[in-house]
């Protein structure tokens, strides 16, 4: 039986999916650009330096874009959609636009990892339902924190302040 990625432990993501201009939702250039960056660790606290993470955010005005060609950028067009991977201390970075919703979706893949975990990202002014929902205790873990060039939002996969994950309706 081949094992599919989803099974695979090791170094697949970073050398497999990401591409050219891939964590760029918007050019560094763009007068709205904002850096959103942060570090992935493991249970112990060390990084994880071959994750990947995808995020999908609403554009300024809180619109979901519906264009495709998310995998050829071409300088101006927004999709909501990106990919980064991490670097050797576990850090990734995005270039993207602040969405005019509360939160950015973020879905991590990681060695030793059978699913993929899916998270939000909050904004740090902003709630909804659902993040005033979870335990106040564990809420921080959503939210990101805001830096003068952007965003920062941490995600710790296992442990003592492990980021609240996200199951879906069909989901296992």
């Amino acid at each position: 039986m081949t094992a599919v990625p989803g099974q695979t432990i090791g170094p697949f993501f970073g050398y497999a999916l990401p591409y050219d201009g891939g964590p760029d939702l918007v050019p560094p250039s763009h007068p709205d650009a904002i850096r959103l960056h942060g570090q992935v660790r493991d249970g112990a606290g060390a990084p994880v330096p071959d994750a990947l993470l995808e995020i999908w955010q609403a554009d300024a005005a809180g619109d979901v874009p519906r264009v495709g060609g998310s995998l050829r950028r071409d300088g101006y067009t927004f999709t909501g959609w990106g990919r980064a991977a991490t670097d050797n201390t576990g850090h990734y970075t995005f270039t993207t636009i602040e969405p005019g919703a509360p939160f950015i979706a973020l879905t991590v893949f990681a060695r030793g990892l059978m699913n993929r975990l899916l998270t939000r990202i909050y904004l740090p002014e902003r709630a909804d339902d659902f993040l005033l929902s979870v335990p106040a205790d564990r809420r921080e873990t959503l939210v990101a924190t805001r830096e003068p060039a952007g965003l920062r939002f941490d995600v710790r996969l296992q442990g003592d302040g492990e980021t609240v994950f996200l199951t879906y309706p069909g989901q296992s």
